[in-house]
């Protein structure tokens, strides 16, 4: 039997407690040794990074700002004012 939690979701992990050796704990509390790598390969990584991020990013404001509208929680002007406020301290700061 699963114990609820408030939003009433099952918590397993109250059941199951897993004991792990000390070896293991300290496996995992390691830092994984990093490879050096030139700057403008991490450089290159970064920009593909935020060439993957961004889209999505903005596929999933563009989804929420359609979700608030379908809703009625707020309006198109509204919406247009807090993209200008955004973009005025973005550009004063």
């Amino acid at each position: 039997m699963a114990v609820l939690n408030c939003t009433g979701r099952q918590n397993w992990s109250l059941l199951f407690k897993v004991k792990r050796s000390r070896k293991t704990l300290e496996k995992k509390r390691r830092p994984i040794p990093s490879v050096r790598r030139k700057p403008i390969d991490r450089l290159a990584e970064l920009a593909e990074a935020q060439e993957i991020l961004l889209p999505e990013l903005a596929a999933r404001i563009a989804a929420l700002e359609h979700l608030l509208l379908i809703k009625g929680l707020c309006s198109r002007e509204e919406l247009k004012d807090a993209r200008t406020f955004i973009d005025t301290r973005r550009v004063t700061s």
